[in-house]
């Protein structure tokens, strides 16, 4: 039976799918893996091999980190806090809690949530990610943790991160959360092999952050005054698309080799000018749309984050109309140097951090 039907669920549905996928293969020595009980040898197995007996407390902690993808989940818990300190003083909403618990149950809550919503992915993707010489070293391809184990990660850290957010925060920052890990694990991640619109779902999941960071503030998202949120939201979802697309175009190879349907794959030049149109819609985004709000300095932020914005927009253009692995790797770097530009320029020109 599926692990979840239109009538019921079956909780250990999703470890017996992985379970079963990982029965070696004796048809095709490429994507066979590794028998468990089998001692590692070379050229077989991925560096880092463990059998789960001899782990020690710390290589378990290592596993778990792997399973968080650490580096994404640093990322995401960052946008989400710096949308609840962008939020002006005025718009906050009363509570007997002091600001920083909230917003250290934010970072709590988020980190919980996207551990969750990366393990459930990488359960799902295991036997493809086998495949993949960027993925095949991650903790179920190279069997240093049980389906099983890693469902129980996936399901104690979902409950937690909800729990957290919702009696921390409020129900909506909770809310939130629950659907991040949703369109992530359920959507987002089956898509993938099905059609290249799980790119446009992929943005959504990495814009809801900023969007739950205002939210943990003002309790809603719906008044006049929360347009700011919905502009940072914005930000992140067009943001992602020259940031991935320009990664995806270096990956084509491998995710043809996984079975992925993503724009490099299918249509590398849709891939390319997706990235650019988005990469433009920033200037207005950061320029002018942010700046109406008056949650920043207006002249000033639009006049700084015309900096990085152009910056980005040129070598997005560049990659798409010089297709090549150095444009894309151009674009790729500038993407991680444009975010924390122009958050921490919004940071700097919060408007009630000068005005009162």
């Amino acid at each position: 039976m599926p692990f979840f039907s239109c009538n019921r669920v079956d909780p250990n549905g999703l470890a017996r799918v992985v379970a079963e996928a990982y029965r070696p293969s004796t048809s095709d020595p490429r994507t066979a893996l590794a028998v468990p009980d089998e001692a590692p040898r070379a050229g077989r197995v991925p560096a880092g091999y463990v059998e789960q007996r001899r782990k020690t407390p710390v290589q378990w902690l290592r596993v778990y980190r792997q399973l968080s993808k650490s580096r994404l989940t640093f990322l995401v818990v960052l946008s989400g806090m710096m949308g609840y300190s962008l939020c002006p003083a005025a718009y906050a909403a009363p509570t007997a809690l002091p600001s920083v618990v909230r917003l250290l149950a934010l970072a709590g809550g988020i980190t919980l949530c996207s551990t969750a919503a990366n393990t459930l992915n990488q359960m799902v993707e295991a036997p493809y990610d086998a495949q993949m010489a960027r993925t095949r070293a991650r903790p179920l391809p190279r069997r240093a943790i049980a389906p099983a184990h890693a469902m129980g990660v996936a399901a104690c850290s979902a409950a937690g991160g909800v729990a957290v957010l919702g009696a921390l925060t409020n129900p909506l920052t909770a809310a939130l959360g629950a659907l991040n890990v949703a369109l992530y694990a359920f959507v987002y991640t089956p898509m993938k092999r099905h059609s290249i619109a799980n790119t446009w779902v992929g943005a959504v999941v990495g814009a809801l952050p900023p969007l739950m960071g205002w939210a943990s503030c003002t309790g809603t998202l719906m008044q006049p005054t929360d347009a700011a949120g919905w502009i940072l939201a914005g930000i992140l979802f067009a943001w992602q698309f020259p940031h991935f697309n320009a990664l995806a175009h270096a990956m084509g190879n491998e995710y043809a080799r996984g079975g992925y349907r993503m724009m490099s794959v299918t249509n590398p030049a849709l891939n390319r000018r997706v990235a650019a149109r988005y990469a433009l819609a920033l200037v207005p985004l950061c320029g002018v749309a942010l700046p109406l709000t008056g949650t920043v300095l207006p002249v000033t932020y639009a006049a700084l984050s015309l900096v990085p914005n152009a910056a980005f927009a040129y070598y997005a253009l560049r990659f798409w109309r010089v297709p090549s692995e150095r444009s894309a790797r151009q674009c790729f770097w500038m993407s991680l140097f444009h975010l924390p530009a122009v958050m921490l320029l919004a940071m700097a020109c919060k408007a009630d951090m000068w005005t009162t």
